[in-house]
């Protein structure tokens, strides 16, 4: 009885003691510190004039940095936003995994080449940006880690594959891949239930062929696969029920023919998802996805998702495009979230 009201008093304290609790809450995120030292030709960074625990957005981008200290990033205890982008750094330190409270990591435009296994320990990562450096691979468990990341931008690399580990990146909305040496998809795409940008675009003649589960992205918008070496589109893509832009330019399609893509995203889908009903394919696989995609809603013998014809009705106001339009192109730019160094962090 005692300790049940100790328990109870508790949860009932003076409104005086709440007050001063909030206070010290307000006071100690009044503390923490944005520190910009971006575009100042830095070759080393200095020491720094206050407690780097104190720290929560820290912009050391366009300068000449070839290293990040181990023992800097060990203290950025609070830092939720850093930006190393645009430096001379060949890899970042293992001390990254310290940073528990990362939301946003930009190290794009540098020649890393390779990720530290230790950035899997960033758990509350949201967005990283690693554009246009020299990465051949990705850390091989990076999926099963970063449940929270939101976006993953890794255009302009050397990337030969993304690890099986990607699709289980169950909070992913946008991945960009564009402009790499890849060779195939992760096969199990259907756990990327929240993607609704998928960018793979400029792979040229690496990439060939699509794994047919990428009929499963249930909240696929936009999907980019202009300038690869793809003679065929699964069928599966017909079932993509909310996709709105299609681009397939700069491939030697067969199937669906360039005749039946120029007239537009509805007729590519019609034809799609009328294949996917007469498909040759081995009847056990056959069946293994339609059950597949049933389960998860993507298909129904009616017609393209839902009632009869009510995927049709929505789709002739959307086209397919060649190429990704700018406002698009614009979106997936590596610039998109740190155009202007200085500013980024206002």
């Amino acid at each position: 009885m005692h300790h049940l009201q100790q328990l109870h008093h508790h949860h009932h304290q003076p409104p005086m003691m709440m007050k001063k609790r909030e206070r010290n809450k307000g006071m100690e995120k009044e503390r923490l510190q944005v520190m910009d030292l971006s575009g100042m030709a830095l070759d080393s960074l200095p020491k720094p004039s206050l407690d780097l625990a104190t720290i929560s957005k820290l912009n050391l981008s366009n300068n000449n940095l070839q290293e990040i200290p181990e023992s800097l990033t060990a203290r950025l205890l609070n830092v939720e936003v850093l930006d190393v982008g645009s430096n001379q750094l060949k890899s970042l330190p293992n001390s990254i995994g310290c940073l528990s409270k990362l939301k946003v990591l930009n190290v794009s435009a540098n020649f890393i080449q390779f990720l530290p296994k230790t950035i899997e320990n960033c758990r509350a990562l949201e967005e990283l940006n690693a554009n246009f450096n020299k990465l051949s691979k990705l850390p091989d468990t990076v999926g099963f880690e970063l449940i929270n990341l939101k976006k993953l931008s890794v255009n302009s690399n050397k990337l030969v594959f993304l690890p099986s580990s990607t699709s289980h990146l169950t909070s992913l909305k946008v991945l960009d891949a564009r402009l790499n040496c890849l060779r195939e998809l992760p096969e199990d795409l259907e756990n990327l239930v929240n993607l609704e940008t998928l960018n793979v675009s400029q792979n040229f003649h690496y990439l060939e062929t699509l794994p047919y589960s990428i009929g499963l992205l249930l909240s696929l918008l936009e999907l980019d696969l202009s300038y690869n070496n793809i003679k065929t589109l699964p069928h599966s893509i017909g079932c993509l029920k909310n996709l709105k832009k299609l681009s397939v330019e700069g491939n030697p399609l067969v199937c669906p023919s360039m005749e039946v893509v120029e007239q537009g995203l509805h007729v590519v889908m019609e034809y799609l998802h009328h294949k996917m009903n007469s498909s040759d394919q081995r009847p056990t696989k056959k069946r293994w996805w339609m059950m597949k995609m049933v389960k998860c809603g993507t298909f129904d013998k009616q017609g393209r998702g839902g009632k009869r014809g009510e995927g049709y009705n929505m789709l002739k106001h959307q086209n397919i495009n060649g190429l990704a339009s700018p406002g698009f192109m614009g979106m997936l730019s590596p610039l998109r979230f740190f155009s202007s160094p200085r500013n980024s962090f206002s």
